[in-house]
Formats: structure tokens, sequence, C-alpha cells
């Protein structure tokens, strides 16, 4: 009775003598109607279903909640104020470590109830599971094939390259988390943000527009509204949100040579939103993790003390990301890189530039004696990978880059010049005579700032 009251309460907001009906019918006394009126509420943060309003291509248009009823007898309309929700990926983050803390408690409490049961009981206990070992056996395949059931039902098709992939969370679901997070950096970042009216911003800017403009039959980049922000920063970065919050550094800006490579670096960050690598790869984070919960409540349940069980615990986590989080997290590295790639020659880029902007990002490491970590280490392709897969991939991007009828490209191949380039340098500073370890580190830094100056021109 009272979930109806409740329900009754809603639907007098909209159709007040609807509800007058309905209130007889249940035998509740008539509620008071509100004066009524037609009103929007400004919301600074996403809600569950808001009134919207848009830009279209004829002007701007009002998307009315879902939730919006429209009495069929009454002179006015309303719309139902909005609920606040957060975003599934952001609850799935906030209850990621309570989870965990569950499948310990279980865990060790039943290693506590084992261990306080009689050496009797535990003989009896053990006798019974293997009397009943092939009934448990079937529950556990039944509960498998449940689980794959319910993957293969989540199961989604790529964007341009039409890859399988699991997506536990939509992508609807993450441009809220994304509106939430570009909310975050841009406070984060509200003392470091170059003026609009900044030459680099209005390179970023152009850049980024051209890219979307050239790629507008791609339905995941004509469908967002990109929005360049470029934060005074060392950091060799540059990520876009889903919802097409673009975040160059400077440093970024620093280490590119031209154009072409900072049409490509942005092409290859605008392939991650337009892909959905965010919800893919939280996708098989969840399911990971919520699969890694029964072993981990087997880990603590088996091993006999709780410092054991936390190297258990450990050695499982380390286990999973060096077997399936870091490696398919360089896949779609590699994926963003192939896309960007497409997108950048679309844009009539020299897509030859793309190899060369990773051979000097391995040549600058290099130069400061930045340690290299394995590639099984790391959540990306090495700088020497990255720029083998695009070299053999640029006869492809040449041909789409013709296609999308482009100016002819230079005759010179960017990649023999950075070769030759690399090689002259060297060798003036063989004949400089620098030599011995201190004579190494001076040739090192020798070549940084010839390449530097080369880059720049």
């Amino acid at each position: 009775m009272v979930l109806l009251a409740l329900g009754l309460s809603r639907t007098s907001r909209f159709c007040p003598h609807v509800s007058r009906q309905l209130y007889r019918r249940a035998g509740l006394p008539p509620r008071k109607e509100q004066p009524a009126a037609f009103h929007f509420r400004h919301h600074s943060h996403l809600t569950a279903a808001p009134p919207l309003l848009f830009r279209g291509n004829g002007g701007w248009v009002i998307q009315i909640s879902p939730r919006a009823t429209v009495c069929p007898q009454s002179g006015h309309f309303h719309s139902s104020a909005p609920l606040r929700a957060l975003p599934a990926p952001l609850i799935w983050m906030v209850l990621k470590p309570l989870q965990k803390l569950m499948a310990i408690i279980l865990g060790r409490s039943i290693r506590k109830w084992w261990v306080a049961l009689p050496d009797n009981r535990r003989q009896l206990i053990q006798e019974w599971a293997w009397r009943q070992r092939w009934h448990l056996a079937a529950m556990a395949g039944v509960a498998v094939v449940i689980v794959a059931l319910l993957l293969l039902t989540h199961l989604d098709e790529s964007p341009v390259t039409g890859r399988t992939r699991l997506l536990v969370f939509s992508r609807e679901n993450y441009l809220e988390l994304a509106a939430l997070t570009s909310e975050a950096y841009m406070e984060e970042y509200a003392e470091l943000l170059v003026p609009v009216t900044d030459p680099r911003h209005l390179v970023v800017e152009r850049v980024v527009q051209h890219l979307a403009q050239r790629n507008k039959d791609i339905p995941e980049i004509s469908d967002v509204t990109w929005s360049v922000h470029v934060v005074q920063s060392p950091n060799i970065n540059a990520f876009v949100l889903p919802n097409g919050k673009v975040f160059m550094f400077t440093g970024m800006l620093e280490a590119v040579a031209d154009i072409h490579q900072l049409t490509i670096v942005l092409g290859h960050e605008m392939a991650h939103a337009l892909l959905g690598h965010s919800a893919e790869q939280a996708s098989l984070s969840h399911v990971l993790d919520l699969l890694s919960l029964i072993l981990l409540s087997a880990i603590w349940a088996v091993c006999p003390r709780d410092s054991l069980a936390l190297l258990g615990q450990w050695v499982q986590d380390k286990l999973v990301q060096l077997m399936f989080s870091r490696p398919y997290s360089r896949k779609l590295e590699s994926e963003a890189d192939e896309v960007g790639l497409r997108l950048a020659a679309k844009a009539c880029a020299d897509v030859r530039a793309g190899p060369v902007f990773w051979q000097q990002m391995e040549l600058r490491d290099q130069l400061k004696g930045e340690p290299t970590l394995p590639e099984w280490l790391s959540t990306h392709p090495t700088h020497r990978n990255r720029s083998s897969q695009l070299d053999y991939l640029i006869p492809q991007a040449l041909e789409l880059r013709e296609s999308c009828v482009c100016p002819p490209l230079h005759a010179a191949d960017p990649r023999a010049v950075f070769s030759k380039t690399v090689q002259v340098l060297l060798e003036k500073a063989k004949d400089q005579g620098i030599g011995g370890s201190t004579g190494a580190s001076k040739k090192h830094f020798y070549l940084q700032q010839q390449l530097a100056g080369a880059a720049s021109q």
C-alpha cells in the first residue's frame, strides 16, 4: 500500500484528474492539488533523465525527459523532477574495494569455521562431499554455462574495426562518467589552462576540428561536440574523454616535430574515444574482478595464516595484470594507433610522420637515460614496436589518403630524413672526439640539443 501511494503521488504531479480517480479506487484520501506550471530546473551535474537543450541543424531543440507525461485533458504540461543517478562504472569503482573486502571476510570465516570443527565432523563433511562430487561438479558446470551466456549477451561490435568485444558498460554509461570526469579535470587544471587566444591552443583546436570534419562519416565522431583544453605542463601527454573533451599538454606540443605528427597523435587519442576503449577496458576489468572474487575467497579459506593469504592475494593480482589486463591494454593501444592513422590519413596528414614520432620518443628516452621496462610489464607497446607497427600500416594509409583526394605528399620521406639526420649527428659527435664515459654523456647532450633544434625547424 505504501508503494502504491508513492506511485500515485508521482502520477498526481502530472495528471491531477487521473490521480484523483486512482486514489478513489485505492480507497485513499485524495491528494491536494498543486498549481500547474511549466518549468525546467537547471542541474550542473548529469541526472537520470534531465530535460536537454541542444542545438541541431535547424536551430535550438528542446528534448523532454522520457519520464515527462502529458495529461490528455489538462491544459498544462509538467516535466518530472529529474533524479540524480551515479553512472554504473562509477558505482562499480566505489564498490570494487568493498567486494574484495567481503570476499576476504567470507574466505577467512570459512577457514576459522573449518579449523574450529571437531575431527569427526570434518571427516563426515569430506565423505559427504566425495559422495556428492558429481552433483557438485554439475552445479559448477551449470554456473559456468550461466556466466558464459551472460557474457555472450554483452558482446558488441567495435566501430570502424568491427572487432567483437565484451561490453558490460555501455557507451552511454561512460558518457555520463566522462561528464563528471571532465568537470574534475577542469577544476584540477583551472590554473594551468592556456588561454583560447594562445597560438598553441588555436593550433590544437584547428587540428581537432579538421580531424572531426574529415571523418564526419563516422557517427561516433560526428555526433560528438569536440572541445580543446591545452594544459601548461611539461608532461608529454594528451588524452580525449568519451564526451569529446580534448586535453593536450604543452609538453606533448614540444615533443612533436610538425603539424603532421600532432595530427597523428590527436588521431590516436580521438580513436580511443570513438572506439569506446575506456568502457571496453572497464568491462574486462569488471568481469575479471567478479570472477577473481571466487579465487580470492578460496585463497583466504585455504591458506593457514593471514600472511600467506596476503601473499597469495598479491600473486593473484599480479597474475591477472600480467596475463589479462596489461596485454589487453597494449592491444587497445595498438588498435588506437591503427585507427588514429586512418583518421590522420583522411585528414590529409603525412602519415609517414607517425613512425618518426615514436622513433623520436625512443631516442629521447635513451638520451635522458630513462629506464625502459620490458613490454610485458607495461600497459603500452614499446616505442620501437609502435614505430614498426605504424611503418607496416603506412602503405594502406597512403592508399586511403589518396582516395580522399588529398594534395600530393613531399617527395622526401620523413622516415628517411630522420634516419639520415640521426646518422649525420652521430658522425659529427664522433668527429668532435667525444668519447669515454664522460664523453658519452656529452655526446648524448649534444645529440639531444641538435635533435631538438632540428625538430623545432
